[in-house]
C-alpha cells in the first residue's frame, strides 16, 4: 500500500545585515532553516533528533550565490547525516523547488524515501557587500575549486555557442519577458498605458503583502505605491519597456527556506502532532522551448497552461477548490498568464469580495526578495504555514474544512514552469481522471519533460539578402541609466511566407519610435535585412498592418 506524504516541518531564514563582519554564507542560512524545520515539527529534543537522524534524502536547489563543490555533502555533514539520496540541481531554474518537493513526495508515497529535506538560500546581498569591499572570497566561507571574481546574474550569455539570441544581443530575462508583456497587451487590444497601470496595480498589490510579510526583504518597510512603481525616475528607471526597476526581480537578498517531509505513517510513529501535517496531493511541471524564437507565440505559455490544468487534475481538485495561490512573479506577466489561463482576476480582493483571491502569498520577487532560484521553496513553506492556520476563501468547506493550495513555480525566460498542490486534508478516495487518480500519490510524472506539439513558424536566423517587408510580432526597448533608449528587439515576421526573425532597429527614428509608452507598435510594418553581421529593422510609419 503506498505511503502518503505530508509536510510537517517548514523554515525560513533572513540576515538583513549587509556588513562583512555577518556575511554568512548559503550553507550556515541554509542548514539554519532546516534546524528551524525541525523545530517546526512541535517535537521534543529528543524526538526532533531522532527525526534529524532519520533523513535519508536531501534535495538541494543549485545557489546563484556560491560555487560549491558539494553543498548537499555540506549541508549533510553539518546535520550529521548520511542520506541515500543527495541531489543538486543541475540547472538554475525557479521552478525547482516545486519541481524538488514534488519528486520527494512521490518517493515517500512509493515508499523509497522516510524522511525528506527540501531546501535552498541565497546570500546575494552578503556576496555583493564583499565584492564592493575587494574581500573576495568572503571571509570564512566555503572554499571552493572554481575562483568566483563576480557576483552572478542570470544571463544567457555564457551558453557556449553563438545563437541568433547573442547575435542579436538579446539573451536576458530582463529583454525577454518584456516580449510577452508586450505580446500579451496586443493580444487583449489594451492600450500601453493602461497595461502600464495595471501592472504598476499589481504589484502595489503584492508590495502590501510583502510589506507585512515575516520573511520579506522589505519586512516592515513602506510599501511601494502604485504611482512610485508605474512612475519612471532616476531611481526607478527604465530597464527594458515597458517594465521600470520597481516591475524588475530583486535577487540581491539572504535568504533561505527548508521543508521536511514524512510519511503518515513515520509521523504516528513519531508523534507529530496532526495539525503540523500539511498533505502533497500532486504535481506537474514541463518546458516551453529553451530559445524564446522558438515559441509559438509571445501572449501564452503552453507549459504554464499544461502544468496548472495538469497539476489540478492529478491531485483530484478544480480551480474552484484552491484557496490560496502563489504564482512566481519575477516580472508581472507571469502571474498575469497563469491567472488568465485559470480566469481568476489580477486585482488583490478588498473587504467582503469573498470571490476574488490573491495571487501571492509572499509579494513577488520585486517586494519579497528574489532568493535566486529559491523563491518558490518560501512560498511552500508559507502556504505551509497559512493552511494549518486556516486562511483561504474556498468554495465550500465540506470535509472537515479541507482547504487547498497550488503554487506555480517559474524559471528561465518563461520557459521552465512546475506546480505543487498541497492540503489540509489527504488525497480525495476517488481523484480527477489520470495519474494518481484515487487515494495514492501520482506515481509517474503525467506529463512530458518537454511540450513539443505546438505550431511554431519557421525562424530565419539570417534575413536573406535585400529589405524585405515584414510586420512586428512583438518587442521591447532597453533603455541606458539615463532614461534614453539604448537598442530595441524586435520580433517580426516576414509578409511574403511568415517566417519568423529577430533584428534590432535599423536607425534612430525606429528606435525612438518603438520607445513610446502610449502608441501600440505590434502589427506595424517595415523592412527587414542583415547588415552583415546582424538582422535590422525599420518601420515605415505611413504603412500600417496586422499579423
Amino acid at each position: 500500500m503506498a505511503e502518503v506524504p505530508i509536510i510537517v516541518g517548514v523554515g525560513d531564514i533572513v540576515n538583513r545585515s549587509t556588513s562583512i563582519e555577518t556575511a554568512f554564507e548559503p550553507l550556515q542560512l541554509i542548514t539554519e532553516s532546516i534546524g528551524k524545520a525541525l523545530e517546526d515539527t512541535g517535537l521534543d529534543g529528543g524526538k526532533q533528533a531522532e527525526l534529524q537522524a532519520a533523513i535519508d534524502s536531501l534535495d538541494v536547489v543549485r545557489s546563484w550565490t556560491w560555487p560549491y563543490d558539494d553543498l548537499p555533502g555540506d549541508i549533510s555533514r553539518k546535520l550529521g547525516v548520511n542520506p541515500r539520496h543527495k541531489f543538486y540541481t543541475t540547472e538554475h531554474g525557479g521552478n525547482k523547488p516545486a519541481k524538488l518537493l514534488d519528486e520527494a513526495a512521490r518517493r515517500i508515497s512509493k515508499g523509497q524515501t522516510k524522511v525528506a529535506v527540501v531546501t535552498g538560500g541565497e546570500a546575494l546581498a552578503s556576496l555583493t557587500a564583499c565584492a564592493a569591499a575587494k574581500q573576495l572570497p568572503p571571509p570564512g566561507w566555503t572554499k571552493t575549486k572554481e575562483n568566483l571574481t563576480q557576483v552572478f546574474k542570470a544571463t544567457g550569455r555564457d551558453r557556449g555557442t553563438l545563437d541568433l539570441g547573442q547575435v542579436q544581443g538579446i539573451t536576458d530575462p530582463i529583454q525577454i519577458y518584456p516580449l510577452y508583456e508586450n505580446g500579451f497587451r496586443a493580444h487583449r487590444g489594451q492600450t500601453p498605458s493602461d497595461n502600464h497601470q495595471e501592472s504598476a496595480q499589481l504589484y502595489a498589490d503584492f508590495a502590501k503583502v510583502a510589506e507585512k510579510q515575516l520573511y520579506a526583504w522589505n519586512y516592515g518597510k513602506p510599501a511601494k505605491t502604485k504611482e512610485e512603481i508605474a512612475t519612471v525616475t532616476k531611481r526607478n528607471r527604465m530597464i527594458c519597456l515597458p517594465y521600470p526597476l520597481l516591475m524588475n526581480a530583486f535577487n540581491t537578498v539572504n535568504l533561505a527556506a527548508a521543508c521536511i517531509l514524512t510519511s503518515t505513517t513515520y509521523a504516528e510513529q513519531l508523534g507529530i502532532p496532526q495539525t503540523k501535517w500539511i498533505y502533497a496531493l500532486g504535481g506537474a511541471g514541463t518546458q516551453d522551448a529553451d530559445n524564446f524564437w522558438e515559441r509559438p507565440n509571445y501572449y501564452s505559455s503552453p507549459a504554464i497552461e499544461r502544468s496548472l490544468d495538469v497539476g489540478l487534475k492529478v491531485s483530484g481538485l478544480e480551480k474552484e477548490d484552491i484557496d490560496l495561490y502563489d504564482f512566481y512573479s519575477c516580472f508581472p506577466i507571469v502571474p498575469k498568464l497563469a491567472a488568465a489561463h485559470l480566469n481568476l482576476p489580477l486585482k488583490n480582493p478588498s473587504k467582503g469580495d469573498g470571490g476574488n483571491k490573491p495571487l501571492t502569498l509572499l509579494g513577488g520577487l520585486t517586494s519579497f526578495g528574489g532568493a535566486g532560484n529559491n523563491y518558490s521553496m518560501h512560498a511552500i513553506t508559507e502556504m505551509t504555514r497559512q493552511l494549518r492556520n486556516g486562511k483561504g476563501k474556498g468554495k465550500h468547506k465540506s470535509e472537515s474544512e479541507r482547504r487547498n493550495g497550488l503554487i506555480l513555480a517559474n524559471g528561465g525566460w518563461v520557459t521552465y514552469q512546475h506546480v505543487i498542490c498541497l492540503s489540509t486534508m489527504p488525497r480525495r478516495q476517488q481523484g480527477g481522471a489520470g495519474a494518481g487518480a484515487g487515494g495514492a500519490y501520482p506515481d509517474t510524472a503525467p506529463l512530458p519533460d518537454r511540450v513539443t506539439d505546438v505550431p511554431v513558424p519557421p525562424v530565419d536566423v539570417k534575413v536573406d539578402e535585400g529589405e524585405q517587408d515584414a510586420a512586428v510580432e512583438t518587442y521591447t526597448v532597453e533603455f541606458n541609466r539615463d532614461n534614453t533608449p539604448r537598442q530595441a528587439y524586435v520580433v517580426g515576421r516576414l509578409k511574403t511566407n511568415g517566417h519568423r526573425f529577430v533584428a534590432n532597429e535599423g536607425d534612430k527614428e525606429t528606435l525612438m519610435q518603438l520607445s513610446s509608452t502610449t502608441e501600440e507598435q505590434i502589427g506595424k510594418v517595415g523592412r527587414v535585412w542583415n547588415d552583415g553581421q546582424r538582422n535590422r529593422f525599420v518601420l515605415q510609419n505611413k504603412l500600417q498592418g496586422k499579423l
